[in-house]
């Protein structure tokens, strides 16, 4: 029989721990956990489960990185609204309450410069919220309204740049943020709420999905007018996405039978990829490009709120396996 050395020119490499940045192909045994692994690229972007929330929650928003995510909001099974936490790639913490509570929001910067507008007031039935807050990496301070309040509102972009577009009732809105006001500037081509965003700043961004219909539009913003561009190959609504106007991810939503679809997209045409391991919708999400995301929170049609993260890892990248006898 042909031994692995005879194969490879090595032996084996018998490791007290996983090498930190190994090359395709690479073989090693893991003398701690005792088990035989491998480096290998994915062909698909995949998902692997991460450590949970602190507040199970659905309807929230998300902005940041897939090392630095702050999550915001959403409707909790003790009834919260305020509650905000912070990603750092291993573990969520608990920081300061926002000052207006509220779910359907939307977010946008930074956990150190942060931003959080709109959404549906505490116990729902009144006018959608225009409030909107700063976030400073230790407290929150309300700052200029929107000038027109929605609920199941998207964004994108930075602290002094953002973006907010779609919601209810008025789904083609859209408005720019400049560090101190927002500006009503020229609508969407197709009126939404519940679709998701992405973008790095308030003059380049994508809004993808959404109602009514459950939609596959995406949308392009160059600054000053939305062009319709290349489609979702799957239409849904209550998605969460991630990403910049040339490389996102879109995930998650409603009905059921999408709410564990995954898409990329390159600038101009999106592609599927590798399933959530749970099904959500109504989920937080982040991440600064197609290759890497953080998905968090949502609900499945059991109805409360999850605490579940997972993190995305974009085809091409080096995933290692664990080989079994099986």
């Amino acid at each position: 029989m042909t031994t692995y050395k005879e194969i490879k020119g090595t032996q084996i490499e018998v490791l007290e721990s996983d090498p930190s940045n190994p090359v395709e192909g690479q073989v090693w045994y893991n003398s701690t956990s005792n088990v035989l692994k491998g480096s290998v690229l994915t062909t698909a972007g995949t998902w692997a489960t991460a450590n949970a929330m602190n507040n199970a929650r659905f309807n929230l928003a998300g902005t940041g990185s897939t090392t630095a995510a702050l999550a915001t909001g959403g409707l909790t099974p003790g009834g919260s609204r305020v509650k905000a936490e912070t990603w750092n790639g291993t573990n969520w913490t608990n920081i300061a309450d926002m000052g207006q509570g509220r779910y359907g929001g939307a977010s946008a910067g930074t956990t150190t410069a942060g931003l959080a507008f709109g959404g549906e007031p505490p116990g729902g039935g009144g006018s959608p919220r225009a409030f909107t807050e700063t976030w400073n990496g230790s407290s929150w301070a309300e700052v200029g309204d929107l000038n027109v309040g929605r609920e199941a509102i998207h964004g994108a972009g930075t602290q002094p740049a953002a973006i907010a577009a779609g919601g209810a009732p008025t789904p083609a809105d859209t408005e720019l943020w400049n560090g101190s006001n927002w500006t009503e500037v020229n609508d969407m081509n197709a009126g939404r709420h519940s679709g998701t965003m992405a973008g790095a700043t308030n003059t380049a961004a994508i809004y993808m999905g959404g109602t009514p219909g459950g939609v596959a539009l995406t949308e392009s913003w160059n600054g000053t007018n939305w062009t319709e561009v290349g489609d979702l190959n799957t239409g849904r609504t209550s998605l969460s996405g991630s990403g910049t106007y040339t490389s996102a991810v879109a995930s998650g939503g409603s009905p059921s039978s999408t709410d564990t679809a995954t898409e990329s997209w390159n600038g101009s045409a999106w592609s599927t990829q590798g399933n959530l391991n749970t099904g959500r919708e109504l989920a937080g999400a982040a991440g600064s490009n197609n290759s890497a995301a953080v998905y968090f929170g949502g609900r499945d049609a059991t109805g409360p709120g999850h605490a579940l993260t997972e993190e995305f890892t974009g085809a091409g990248a080096s995933v290692t396996r664990t080989f079994t006898d099986s």
